[in-house]
């Protein structure tokens, strides 16, 4: 397969942390060149203003990887999908579940791959957590995503803005895992989600869920978490406590513990090679279908402001 040639949308943290080196270090792609109006590019790549800049005066490209906050994204996918580009997602594919389903059809029609990614399925622990389970009766799970917004997001008003999702940014982290590792399907009891009297987005949500079999499964998601971190599912079976730690890079089952190098990101990049390679796309929304159903069934609870 020829080089894939690929464009960076949007040039803040994540795509300069995680998608340049993935990009990089990855031989079946080629960065030809970003697009951000607020943030500066890379050496020795061209870089653009707009995405319209980019397809009437840039080099070609195959692919775009779209990393700008999700409430923008769908216009760029859209103008992307009907040029004929295959288009890369960052987490969440979309600020509605509507939007996503429109892309998946444009993309299919276009003959055009779409990948809707979910980093943190690439962690690790996540696959041999997976198989593990796979086969054993679950009976109930827990899953704790406790941070400090500070640390992790500063200055990114757009993520307390509707659509930004608050703490389900990196909650949906979570329900990806859980909806990757879990033998049946995930389903929305009800919920309770935390508001700051000053923002759009919820800081903090306790979720109530369960299997299609009725097995319990509980959420916690806190953004005012400071000290150590927590990234944790437990996943109890009639083989005794899964646990998934440190956002999926650690895995501790009954025999031993499990860890290895992090590769979410080239994980991401590698299946986005072989979506491209084979002609077909890789559209989960379920992990985004379970905060819309928060979102629609959830309680709301007004707290204190929060300030940067």
């Amino acid at each position: 397969m020829a080089t894939i040639r690929i464009a960076l949308i949007g040039m803040g943290k994540i795509a300069r942390d995680q998608h340049v080196p993935a990009i990089r270090g990855d031989a079946a792609f080629a960065l030809a060149a970003t697009v951000s109006p607020h943030h500066a590019g890379l050496d020795g790549v061209p870089h653009f203003s707009s995405l319209d800049a980019l397809f009437s005066e840039g080099p070609m490209v195959d692919a775009l990887a779209l990393c700008t906050p999700p409430q923008v994204r769908y216009e760029l996918a859209t103008a992307a999908i009907g040029r004929g580009k295959h288009v890369f997602l960052e987490k969440p594919p979309g600020a509605t579940l509507s939007e996503v389903a429109a892309l998946k059809g444009q993309a299919q029609g276009a003959g055009v791959t779409l990948f809707a990614s979910w980093h943190s399925r690439f962690a690790a622990g996540v696959a041999p957590a997976r198989a593990w389970l796979a086969g054993r009766e679950v009976r109930g799970a827990r899953i704790v995503w406790r941070e400090d917004v500070r640390a992790w997001h500063p200055g990114q008003a757009w993520i307390w803005d509707a659509g930004g999702l608050g703490v389900f940014d990196p909650g949906i982290n979570a329900l990806s895992i859980a909806t990757h590792i879990l033998p049946r399907p995930v389903l929305l009891v009800d919920a309770l989600l935390e508001f700051p009297e000053n923002r759009e987005a919820p800081i903090a949500a306790g979720l109530r869920l369960r299997d299609t079999a009725g097995a319990p499964i509980s959420m916690d998601l806190d953004w005012r978490q400071t000290g150590l971190q927590s990234w944790d599912i437990e996943v109890d079976t009639d083989a005794g406590m899964l646990r998934l730690s440190e956002g999926g890079a650690v895995l501790t089952v009954p025999s031993g513990i499990e860890r290895a190098e992090d590769r979410e990101y080239a994980g991401l990049y590698a299946h986005f090679a072989a979506l491209v390679g084979r002609g077909v796309s890789d559209v989960d929304a379920d992990p985004l279908r379970l905060v819309a159903d928060a979102f629609l069934r959830g309680h709301r609870k007004t707290v204190e402001p929060f300030h940067d």
